[in-house]
């Protein structure tokens, strides 16, 4: 009997046996393919990091070109009580405008982009937005001094019916008199409640493009909004200024590069203004932080921004992609733009990258992971605006330093 139940029972062990070998086969195929899956995702990453020069082809590009509503929808499908909306999450023209930028390299929103790929020179301020702002993504946009006959030397200073006190002459290439304190600035800190640098030169304000200035501060009907007396310093100046009233040590250069720099050339900006950075580095060993303060050339409707009944010129942050490290560049612009929109909802355009296929593609950038261009107001903004939005940038960028510091701090071993 013993015998019949074993012959009885081993076809039954045998099934189960096969049974186990066969889960056991699938179990290792699905590991092994998991496993080369991440594998290859991973080393995809490193292959994206090392060949794209511009994130447009980057997860950072697709998700700036995604709504916040889609990113919600994937979040309520592992939160419960989070509400999920109920319009489809995706926004069909900005899926469709990174589909085809993605492929071709056309901006849909850009029809100059269509000549840009045959026509050498027309991409050369060619934008890719990594971060969305306020509105439409807009793209900065940036122009040279124009040189057309009958355009005065100083390309349009004030008109000298204009309140002397408020505008101070001074020689060319001379720092500009401190300006008066405009109505509606931000909040001035106490020096007892803020910390301090304590005389150590921690940020460092410089301006590659120095005379670009503001129509309504120029005399009436100039043509080019460049000024070398009235323009884009006194805005850098007023950033140091409130860098330094919130404890951070500041360094500002008003250097005027077409009377300083002899056989001055527009185009090589960056070059020259590269040279005012390594002398600040060599002088100042503290500096971490770097703003190349700009203007941008686009009109009032894109550049202002109304928060609580006061105008303010809005910002845009640019990268430039030929930095290799522009990834650290555009988290440190990046959380200066989370932070600003936080508490001044609508006051920044979002964080553009400058591609390398023409152009700059660096702006300087390499010099420090702290290093970004911030383009303030437009042409037809006030000084008054401008400064309310240094104010604001002053205030954000003294609370992500001063955080820090106190992460490090936290860090440190203790002695």
């Amino acid at each position: 009997m013993k015998r019949m139940n074993a012959s009885t029972d081993w076809p039954l062990l045998r099934a189960k046996f096969r049974k186990i070998l066969i889960t056991g086969r699938a179990f290792f195929l699905l590991s092994a393919s998991s496993m080369a899956l991440f594998v290859l995702l991973g080393l995809g990453g490193l292959l994206q990091n090392k060949l794209a020069v511009s994130p447009v082809q980057s997860m950072k590009g697709m998700a700036a070109s995604l709504s916040g509503q889609f990113f919600q929808s994937l979040l309520a499908m592992e939160m419960p009580h989070m509400e999920a909306s109920t319009d489809s999450p995706f926004e069909t023209g900005r899926m469709a405008s990174f589909l085809l930028r993605f492929m071709t390299d056309v901006n849909p929103d850009n029809p100059k982009s269509l000549l840009s790929l045959e026509l050498p020179g027309m991409d050369r301020d060619r934008s890719v937005l990594l971060r969305p702002g306020t509105g439409a993504p807009e793209a900065p946009e940036d122009h040279g001094p124009l040189t057309e006959e009958g355009l005065t030397a100083d390309h349009g200073d004030p008109a000298e019916s204009q309140d002397p006190d408020r505008f101070p002459e001074t020689e060319p290439g001379k720092e500009p008199s401190a300006s008066p304190e405009p109505s509606g600035g931000e909040d001035k800190p106490s020096p007892d409640e803020e910390p301090s640098t304590e005389g150590r030169k921690i940020a460092f304000i410089y301006h590659s493009h120095n005379r670009e200035s503001y129509y309504p501060e120029l005399k009436e009907g100039t043509k080019d909004p460049n000024s070398s007396k009235i323009n884009v310093t006194l805005v850098g100046k007023r950033l140091a200024g409130q860098l330094e009233k919130r404890g951070i040590g500041a360094v500002h250069s008003p250097k005027d590069y077409p009377t300083s720099v002899q056989g001055y050339n527009w185009n090589y900006s960056y070059k020259y203004s590269l040279q005012t950075v390594r002398q600040a580095m060599a002088d100042n060993e503290d500096l971490k932080l770097f703003f190349d303060i700009h203007r941008d050339s686009q009109r009032r409707a894109k550049t202002t921004a109304t928060i609580k009944d006061k105008d303010y010129a809005q910002v845009y942050f640019i990268i430039g992609h030929r930095n290799p490290n522009w990834r650290e560049n555009e988290d440190f612009a990046n959380r200066i733009h989370e932070r600003l929109e936080k508490q001044y909802p609508g006051l920044s355009r979002g964080v553009w990258g400058k591609t390398a296929a023409n152009g700059n593609g660096e702006y300087n950038q390499s010099v420090a992971p702290g290093s970004v261009l911030i383009e303030i107001g437009g042409v037809d903004n006030t000084l008054e605006e401008c400064y309310r939005t240094a104010d604001a940038l002053a205030k954000v960028i003294s609370e992500i330093y001063w955080n820090d510091e106190k992460a490090i701090e936290a860090a440190a071993p203790q002695k």
